[in-house]
């Protein structure tokens, strides 16, 4: 073939290919028609969501379609609206997260936020004062205090983080003592009516220090120096809760998702705030492992119901 013939079927290649490139995301936009995503109102604030025409126009040009939010009155809602394919995207909470992917097996977490300091979660630890509880076998001689049950943090984390690592510990385990609140746990630490608590830290990526926070934070600023303070046992990792999408969706939608989110405290601070008020380090790209732990606590729950 002549060098001129040669250059001009590359040229055409390229632009097939382009063309192909574009029906194929013509088709999935299509096939889907309004994109909607999911999130939970904040309590009290009805089926309304602070700078939703803001958020709407920015995911509207980030996939290049129409996009809806629909604002759902729980966690559980949005689960069913998911699960049942009303919804291609959801803002969940970690646990909710782990409860819709029991639910269906039909969701994937694309990316996760962080915390100023890098801080992608928490895990649980047990805190002891002068070394009163010397490891989690000396735990059943001991009075050792956690927050009440409901407490995802305070006592769900590391009843499952025991549980994971092959310590199982009954939440009504006679050693073991339900405070009324995390703040009251920590105050029987401090005044000596505990020999240890049960508390967490704030979690960054591996081979990375901890960031200050949490409930050592909380001790030291009660008045306990942190030379007193001993952590005898850390558990895995609860990351912060995902934006996820049905598995289902179309590679190009995910990819556009994933670099909108990941790029977007820098791009556009305004929107990320709207989008993630609680959390202001940016995203970060998650997977179903992060949230082994999470599912671990949806078990936990689903037995403890059984059981009542």
């Amino acid at each position: 073939m002549r060098p001129a013939l040669k250059a001009f079927a590359a040229v055409l290649a390229l632009l097939l290919d382009a063309s192909c490139a574009n029906l194929a995301r013509a088709d999935w936009r299509d096939d889907i028609g309004t994109f909607r995503i999911g999130i939970v109102a904040e309590p009290g604030a009805g089926n309304t969501v602070p700078g939703l025409a803001l958020l709407t126009d920015a995911c509207t040009k980030a996939l290049g379609m129409k996009v809806e939010f629909v604002v759902a009155r729980d966690y559980t809602s949005l689960i069913e609206a998911q699960a049942n394919a009303r919804i291609e995207y959801a803002i969940y909470s970690a646990t909710a997260y782990a409860a819709a992917s029991e639910r269906c097996g039909c969701v994937e977490p694309l990316a996760a936020p962080l915390d100023s300091g890098g801080a992608i979660g928490i895990r649980s630890v047990l805190l002891t004062r002068d070394g009163r509880v010397p490891d989690l076998m000396a735990m059943a001689v001991h009075r050792v205090v956690m927050a009440p049950f409901d407490s995802v943090g305070g006592a769900l984390l590391p009843l499952a983080g025991l549980a994971a690592d092959g310590v199982n510990v009954a939440e009504d385990a006679p050693f073991l003592t339900h405070a009324n609140s995390a703040a009251a746990t920590e105050a029987m630490l401090v005044e000596g009516e505990a020999d240890a608590i049960f508390g967490w830290i704030p979690a960054v990526a591996e081979g990375r220090p901890n960031p200050p926070g949490g409930t050592v934070a909380r001790l030291e600023a009660a008045g306990l120096s942190k030379s007193s303070l001993q952590v005898v046992w850390t558990s895995g990792l609860l990351r912060y809760g995902p934006h996820a999408v049905r598995s289902d969706l179309d590679p190009e939608a995910k990819r556009r998702l994933t670099v909108f989110l990941t790029n977007l405290r820098s791009a556009a601070p305004d929107i990320y705030d709207l989008l993630e008020p609680r959390h202001s380090g940016g995203f970060a790209v998650a997977g179903p492992r992060d949230y082994v732990l999470a599912a671990a606590i949806v078990h936990l729950v689903s037995a403890r119901g059984r059981k009542q």
